[in-house]
């Protein structure tokens, strides 16, 4: 009888699609008293985007591995 393999418990971290937005739209139109355009939410993805990347670079600049608000 072969031995079964178990799976880890927990659930898998699933990498998020390029084209998958960070922000969400609903709430960026709830956070202004504007009409949002379209391509409006591209544009905040991407810099929120370049945020993280300065952020973990400055994490690991000083050693961490946790992002704190001062990263930002």
């Amino acid at each position: 009888m072969a031995a079964k393999k178990k799976k880890k418990a927990g659930k898998a971290k699933k990498k998020k699609k390029t084209g998958d937005l960070i922000i969400s739209k609903s709430r960026t139109k709830g956070a202004v008293d504007c009409k949002v355009s379209s391509d409006f939410y591209g544009a905040l993805d991407e810099v929120v985007r370049d945020m993280l990347v300065k952020a973990e670079d400055r994490c690991g600049a000083n050693n961490r591995a946790t992002l704190r608000p001062q990263d930002l």
